[in-house]
């Protein structure tokens, strides 16, 4: 009886792992550039320059309150769209946020709730 030699295929493609590992480099870099554009360039407000790194949540919530106020783009009313601007800020920002700024960006929520009457 004759055996049969089991040919391997030989690939030039990196492995899988490795083809994942810099896919999600990338995919991470460019969702990193697509927030930041969305935050500066957002067709929803006109943010005040480091709006989001004031000193106090309550400056931050009446500088969120001004540009939607003032906004003539936005598509829905000036307290949603202050809000979701902020809550899209964080969950972008999210994992490169500390523990002190996300909480002040989240008494920021309470404090816009409080400047539109919304509590």
């Amino acid at each position: 009886m004759a055996r049969t030699a089991k040919i391997r295929k030989v690939s030039h493609k990196p492995s899988t792992a490795r083809r994942r590992k810099s896919q999600s480099k990338t995919k991470a870099r460019g969702a990193r550039r697509w927030s930041q554009r969305v935050t500066r360039e957002s067709d929803a407000l006109t943010l005040e320059e480091g709006v989001f790194t004031k000193s106090t949540p309550r400056k931050i919530a009446l500088s969120l309150k001004r540009s939607a106020d003032r906004s003539k783009r936005r598509k829905s009313d000036p307290y949603r769209s202050a809000m979701s601007m902020l809550t899209f800020y964080i969950n972008r920002a999210g994992k490169g946020l500390s523990k002190t700024r996300k909480a002040r960006l989240q008494k920021a929520k309470d404090e816009l709730r409080e400047v539109y009457g919304k509590e």
